[in-house]
């Protein structure tokens, strides 16, 4: 959401999964704000729900882990098999590395999309304005504790407590809520750190500068 672009979950090979109906109630519940679309590009089923994502002058770039499909969507949508596919290994499900650099695609109808590696892992950056916008309905219970300060652990008059206890947001939600914010303040913690460190480098060769001159008689 900080970056500006606007995000949206695909569960693709949906073709494969007897239960795809309950894992897109599931993935829409933990992911409020976002859209959520199941579809097939092996099977070409689905990817209707593309079309007003995939307008002229707009680029959609398809992220996610090795053998997601995020190339044989773009195949699809291209009516060709530009892109290369591998089978997934046998062994754990992993997707094999097929997409080795980003590549930037024209569309016959003029919109732009972006295929990349797959990622192995994820990582945030930002501050705590996107983890408001991204738990806006966390942010808003929040504003009904009793307490300003209310760290939703086990204060008393929680209302975000309250309301992961009667099923109003679910246990899985408030975890990501919690393991995001932990990682922002690490990220804060680490910022911080790596800007002391240039502050001293600075002030060190100030010093030293200012040796030398004294050494040269210059001041």
């Amino acid at each position: 959401w900080e970056s500006g672009a606007v995000p949206v979950i695909l569960l693709n090979k949906a073709d494969l999964c007897p239960e795809s109906e309950e894992r897109l109630s599931e993935t829409g519940a933990v992911s409020i704000g976002v859209e959520v679309h199941a579809l097939s590009a092996m099977q070409n089923t689905g990817l209707e729900v593309l079309d007003k994502y995939l307008q002229p002058g707009k680029t959609v770039a398809f992220l996610g882990s090795s053998g997601a499909g995020k190339s044989t969507i773009i195949n699809t949508l291209l009516g060709t098999e530009r892109m290369q596919v591998n089978e997934v290994s046998e062994l754990g499900s992993r997707g094999r590395h097929t997409t080795t650099h980003r590549e930037l695609i024209i569309l016959p109808n003029g919109s732009l999309v972006i295929d990349t590696p797959g990622m192995r892992e994820l990582q945030v950056w930002g501050d705590e304005d996107g983890l408001q916008q991204t738990f806006a309905d966390i942010d808003e219970l929040a504003k009904h504790c009793r307490f300003r300060d209310c760290g939703h652990v086990s204060e008393p008059g929680c209302a975000v407590l309250e309301a992961a206890k009667n099923g109003t947001i679910l246990p899985e939600r408030l975890a990501s809520y919690f393991k995001l914010k932990r990682e922002y303040a690490y990220l804060a913690d680490r910022q911080a750190m790596t800007a002391s460190a240039v502050e001293k480098v600075r002030k060190k060769k100030i010093s030293l500068y200012i040796k030398e001159l004294k050494d040269h008689d210059m001041i």
